[in-house]
């Protein structure tokens, strides 16, 4: 099953310096049908306005992982923990028995990211927060992990059952990828593509389940994908 959820349909918030779509029920958005996606839990595509942010707030028991599109993101947390992720790049933080954090986009242009929460695995564990680079160059044509409950996989470690998976492709270039068909999948792509003969749009949500092999195809321009592949 494919299902395309068309970035026109996605929750809408825009409080003048964050506009915000939500991929899944957040905040004052609620649909039903859109509660979530297997362990995935919230996928928000966020646009920052230079100099603005959230300020601290608390989180606990979820996986959040945040992907930032364009621009950074400066991360401080009631850890200690202090770091700027800049596009292409990946922080994590499992909220665990509880934490507070901040995030603020302290550039002189828009911030552009998605925050991804996944429901963890493991209640009450200790909080954490990680971050790294991952060079574009690195995962043209190919999926690259940048996230995953493998705690040796090299890349920022969740409590979940769960990857976050990148790629490019170029105008008009393919990829295919093996999956396990009882798995949920959920993937976001910057340009148009055809996935396994289904089209989406840019930025659609495209929610997969019950296949064992997808094939993504680009259109007339590169497309840079994120998905989660979740329990």
């Amino acid at each position: 099953m494919i299902d395309i959820r068309p970035f026109a349909s996605l929750g809408h918030a825009d409080h003048g310096w964050l506009d915000a779509r939500h991929h899944f029920s957040f905040a004052s958005y609620y649909d039903p049908a859109r509660m979530n996606w297997g362990r995935i839990r919230v996928w928000n595509d966020d646009k920052i306005a230079a100099k603005s942010g959230f300020p601290p707030h608390p989180h606990r028991d979820m996986e959040i992982i945040t992907y930032v599109r364009t621009g950074a993101i400066s991360h401080r947390d009631s850890m200690g923990n202090e770091g700027r992720t800049g596009a292409g790049d990946v922080q994590v933080m499992s909220a665990g028995t509880g934490v507070m954090h901040s995030e603020f986009n302290l550039e002189d242009e828009d911030t552009t990211l998605f925050q991804i929460w996944i429901e963890s695995d493991r209640p009450g564990a200790q909080p954490g927060w990680a971050a790294m680079p991952f060079p574009k160059e690195a995962r043209e044509g190919r999926f690259v992990t940048l996230a995953s409950g493998d705690p040796n996989d090299g890349t920022p470690t969740i409590h979940a059952d769960a990857r976050l998976l990148g790629a490019t492709l170029a105008a008009s270039g393919s990829i295919t990828l093996e999956a396990d068909p009882a798995r949920h999948l959920y993937m976001v792509a910057s340009a148009p593509v055809t996935v396994n003969g289904v089209d989406a749009e840019a930025r659609d949500g495209i929610a997969i389940t019950g296949e064992d092999r997808i094939e993504i195809r680009a259109g007339d321009a590169e497309a840079e994908l994120v998905l989660v592949d979740a329990r």
